[in-house]
């Protein structure tokens, strides 16, 4: 799935830039190395494993999308980081191998995960729903799936919030009260996402402003790319890359205290 979708994203790109196959795009050259970042970050031993415990993934209508669609105990590279995990949460042997008796009755639909309703319903409900539903019967990888996908799959959303708090409370302006700069963040990160429904999101100086975060750069050639994409992995450098750097005012600014 990640391979295709970095096709798409390629042939979009050389769509808009009307570029030939043969030829180099050094804009698509960045994207596919930041999109391979974000997939090795991601493809970690408990990724995996949150992974294996969807249902969805075992369902006739995801195995039926495509024809190298498999079922997860089938894949070698998710079973052997799948394994690591059980290694880590489970080290009792008793025990796990009784948490390998109870995944092998679930990836394989064995036993009372053979239902009916249980195979025609792990397609079509959120995985936690599904486990409460029809898990009862596994409890230790039932208590083990709830935990594993309660989890959100990245931080990136937090630390763009970190990082928008240090564009409004910053050594400029360190005088707000902190619940005017929750405030202020609560409005600056919904009127991103408000943006995007507007006319004006694709179009003149500000178009995709949310994108290069609190930058307000130009989206012209590749550099915004490699510093959004520092951002997800270092908000420190990110608040300095993206503070405002003053218009030469800075000793008039700091004299009068409610800036």
């Amino acid at each position: 799935m990640w391979d295709s979708m970095i096709a798409k994203v390629k042939a979009a790109i050389y769509h808009q830039e009307r570029k030939q196959e043969h030829e180099e795009s050094p804009f698509f050259l960045v994207v596919r190395e930041i999109l391979s970042a974000r997939w090795s970050k991601s493809n970690t031993p408990l990724h995996c494993l949150a992974h294996s415990l969807n249902p969805r993934f075992y369902s006739t209508q995801w195995l039926q999308e495509a024809p190298n669609h498999v079922p997860l105990h089938r894949d070698q590279e998710i079973s052997s980081l799948r394994e690591k995990c059980f290694q880590r949460y489970f080290t009792n042997d008793v025990e796990r191998r009784k948490v390998k008796e109870e995944y092998a009755c679930f990836s394989a639909g064995f036993r009372e995960f053979g239902s009916v309703d249980s195979l025609n319903d792990r397609g079509l409900m959120e995985p936690a729903i599904w486990w409460v539903s029809y898990g009862a019967s596994t409890p230790l990888i039932q208590s083990l799936a709830l935990k594993v996908l309660g989890h959100p799959c990245s931080s990136s959303c937090y630390e763009r919030n970190w990082s928008t708090y240090s564009f409004i409370q910053s050594l400029k302006r360190n005088k707000i009260a902190p619940q005017r700069v929750e405030d202020l963040v609560f409005v600056h990160s919904n009127l991103r996402l408000l943006s995007r429904r507007t006319p004006q999101y694709n179009v003149g100086e500000t178009k995709m402003w949310d994108v290069g975060g609190d930058a307000f750069d130009s989206l012209e050639g590749s550099g915004i790319l490699e510093i959004a994409n520092l951002s997800l992995d270092e908000p420190d450098l990110e608040a300095m890359i993206f503070t405002d750097e003053g218009d030469g005012n800075d000793d008039e600014f700091l004299e009068d205290p409610t800036q």
